[in-house]
């Protein structure tokens, strides 16, 4: 469960950062990672979507910071 929490993160940062470097110079990185395939990009933002959606179930019903008192 942890793996997949860590792989989840490294993910969602990595969207994070084409996210930023889209807005900041305005190059679409992510595009340019898939070669400017369509399907390609919006498979691994739905990829991006699941990791979110994974990451909030992670930290909500499992509760990773209970014994941090």
């Amino acid at each position: 469960m942890r793996l997949s929490c860590i792989i989840c993160s490294i993910i969602l940062i990595a969207l994070g950062i084409c996210g930023g470097v889209y807005a900041i110079f305005e190059f679409d990185l992510l595009a340019f990672i898939c070669f400017y395939n369509d399907l390609a990009a919006r498979t691994l933002t739905a990829i991006g979507g699941v990791a979110a959606l994974f990451l909030i179930y992670a930290l909500s019903v499992l509760k990773p910071y209970k014994g941090l008192k």
